[in-house]
């Protein structure tokens, strides 16, 4: 399942992303956490520390060598500059399991105290006025395209603060979406903000209050969110702690039954392909006639492959030793069982 931390700048979903990725690392289940906010703070959240360097290239420096990869054999998608970041999946791509054996988790994937990570990478200063962040995030938008995530499997994205979430279809990639909302009137307009968009797509989300004080807070959040509030987290002195570098004992047990209840969210949610594939396609589609035809030079409804079915049924579709054939001379140690070209 692919989950998303959203909210107002300083909310706390930074550290709620890594709060909940540690604890799906030890519950032991399989997952992939992924900086995806400009302010590049989910490793250090998770326990990095200030001055190490990650240590593995951000996904965004790298988005050229990922949709060589992942266009595989798709005649629809003819090079990597036709290739945009909205571009669908189709008979021919190459899907990625979780944590497989393929060049871009290998590259891009390190361990922070138990959780594997990706980044986007941090907003550079040679970027300031000639490009957006959502650039950035291609790589991101691609990687979930393409990815097949099986059952107990989960993708924990800090997504960018506020409803510039929305700025591309990134938002329509995710099982379900959690808001962190803060017991403030500003935080409570975000989450407005953010509830009606969702709703015109159908998108899951559920609020998670943070930094409640007291009764008044939960009070003023159960008044402006309703039903959508799903669990809260109380001000904790073990993040505050944390965040001076100082040792604190561990998470308090309010904290730690709220993110079991964000995990049970999770798991009671059915994956539906169908409409992910659905949503993947109407927004490349809207990219296509908005700037990306004129931007490539070409047609980009023709990528659009219609007889393309994703999920596990697209994996399945092709036997190992099949897909390993239609790698190039180059790729040919790469795991079969992780990357399948079909």
């Amino acid at each position: 399942m692919r989950v998303a931390f959203v909210g107002k700048g300083g909310s706390g979903k930074t550290t709620l992303s890594a709060l909940f990725a540690r604890h799906l690392a030890r519950s032991g289940a399989p997952l992939v956490a992924i900086d995806g906010d400009i302010n590049q703070h989910l490793a250090h959240a998770l326990g990095l520390p200030e001055d190490d360097d990650f240590g593995a290239p951000p996904l965004s420096s790298r988005t050229g060598e990922i949709k060589d990869q992942l266009r595989g054999t798709n005649p629809r998608i003819v090079s990597r500059e036709a290739m945009v970041k909205t571009t669908p999946p189709g008979r021919g791509s190459r899907l990625l399991r979780l944590l497989g054996d393929d060049d871009l988790h290998t590259t891009h994937v390190r361990d922070v105290d138990g959780v594997p990570l990706m980044v986007t990478g941090a907003f550079a200063e040679s970027d300031l006025g000639v490009a957006c962040y959502h650039a950035k995030l291609g790589a991101v938008e691609l990687y979930l395209n393409h990815l097949v995530d099986g059952p107990g499997e989960y993708v924990v994205v800090d997504m960018t603060a506020g409803a510039d979430a929305f700025a591309s279809g990134l938002f329509t990639r995710f099982d379900m979406t959690f808001l962190v909302v803060e017991p403030t009137r500003k935080s409570v307009s975000v989450y407005r903000q953010y509830r009606e968009h969702a709703a015109e797509f159908a998108i899951p989300i559920a609020v998670v209050g943070n930094k409640v004080t007291g009764e008044d807070d939960l009070l003023f959040l159960k008044e402006h969110v309703g039903d959508d509030l799903l669990a809260y987290c109380v001000q904790s002195s073990f993040v505050r702690a944390q965040e001076q570098g100082r040792e604190h004992g561990g998470l308090e047990s309010h904290n730690r039954h709220a993110l079991a209840q964000l995990k049970a969210a999770v798991d009671a949610r059915t994956k539906d392909w169908a409409t992910f594939q659905r949503h993947a396609v109407e927004f490349h589609l809207r990219n296509a006639t908005a700037w990306a035809d004129a931007a490539t030079g070409h047609d980009l409804a023709a990528q659009v492959d219609p007889g393309f079915r994703h999920g596990p049924e697209a994996l399945a579709a092709v036997e190992p030793t099949t897909a390993s054939a239609t790698h190039s001379a180059d790729e040919s140690t790469e795991s079969a069982a992780s990357i399948v070209a079909f």
